[in-house]
């Protein structure tokens, strides 16, 4: 699932956010999950209402949908109850990968593979982007279409944005769930996770609204019952955050036990997720790599490629030479164990 940890997606993505209105008009409350429904949520509904006509959202869409809007106490608590920080991923993450890279999960990848060939060969074509990783991902996040979600998306980010820990965020995903409507996307349809992301991919709404795709040619991108335009919206998304075609987000490799570690760390900062991208090393060439005894499996790097080096169970462990198309997975969820997972069910997947 797409969730709100780099909310991004993963999910990580640039979201749209409303211009607050002054804070004098409208104090922050406490926590609404131990609030009882009454005023303050009546007069937080207004200040949405003028949010949403300052960013131009139809009247006839605000008047359908916000005076009517109950609060999810439930999503405020689990938002609360959220990891505060994103974990660069510690300890081992061999268990994570075992319940995300399964034996069904392979099954079905592969024959998704099958059954939409032509247009995943389409779209794969049109956008760089490996068919294998697309369906990982739609598996990853979805179950192949399964599990998308059945909580109404405008009362979880209004919710989200009254009582949670990020104000500024939700009601801009708020607005722009009104902004599909007036696109033409029926409430109906907005549904999605506890914590707003919705559809095949599992956007929240501001990225729906700059990177979902048609993926079969009727000239509508509806994520949310058309398989072929879920996957081209996964791909828009890879794309838009810098996926290289005809490169493989890594390879396994052999890395020598002496190898010089403390030499070859990062000297840089992320902006974001800082913890995750700590883990990997400074990049160098593959043929680089190569001369410093760390090997890839497979010949699936050309040496000219620039990798990072990440041990996900340190020095004693596996060893994966990683390209720029990782960190594009990782703009999708900003997490070394969903990135991994979803780059080993691709591997498996293409293995048809």
């Amino acid at each position: 699932m797409r969730r709100v940890r780099q909310v991004a997606i993963g999910a990580t993505a640039v979201l749209a956010a409303a211009t607050p209105l002054p804070a004098q008009l409208y104090p922050a409350p406490a926590p609404a999950y131990a609030q009882p429904i009454s005023d303050p949520w009546q007069s937080y509904k207004v200040r949405l209402i003028a949010l949403a006509r300052q960013q131009g959202v139809r009247e006839a869409t605000i008047q359908s949908t916000i005076p009517g809007l109950d609060i999810n106490r439930r999503v405020i608590a689990l938002d609360h109850a959220e990891p505060q920080a994103n974990s660069g991923g510690t300890p081992s993450m061999q268990p994570y990968i075992r319940t995300h890279v399964t034996t069904t999960l392979i099954n079905r990848g592969q024959s998704n593979y099958s059954n939409l060939y032509s247009g995943l060969r389409s779209i794969e074509s049109r956008y760089g982007v490996d068919a294998s990783i697309l369906l990982a991902i739609y598996g990853h996040e979805t179950s192949y279409g399964r599990v998308t979600g059945s909580n109404d998306l405008l009362e979880v980010l209004a919710s989200m944005a009254y009582g949670g820990r990020r104000r500024a965020l939700f009601e801009g995903e708020f607005i722009a769930a009104l902004k599909l409507m007036d696109q033409g996307v029926p409430r109906y349809m907005l549904k999605g996770s506890w914590a707003g992301a919705t559809g095949f991919p599992q956007f929240l709404p501001s990225v729906a609204l700059r990177l979902r795709a048609d993926g079969d040619g009727d000239g509508y991108a509806d994520i949310w019952r058309n398989e072929l335009d879920g996957l081209a919206s996964i791909a828009s998304y890879l794309r838009d955050a810098g996926w290289k075609p005809s490169v493989r987000w890594g390879a396994s490799a052999s890395v020598p036990i002496n190898l010089n570690r403390s030499a070859l760390r990062t000297t840089l900062t992320a902006s974001k997720c800082p913890q995750v991208y700590k883990r990997h090393t400074r990049w160098l060439t593959v043929r680089e790599w190569r001369a410093l005894g760390v090997q890839p499996y497979s010949a699936v790097l050309p040496d000219s490629e620039m990798a990072t080096l990440f041990e996900p169970e340190g020095a004693s462990g596996s060893g994966y030479l990683l390209t720029t198309n990782y960190r594009a997975i990782l703009d999708y969820n900003c997490s070394n164990y969903y990135a991994m997972s979803v780059g080993l069910l691709a591997n498996a997947i293409a293995r048809r």
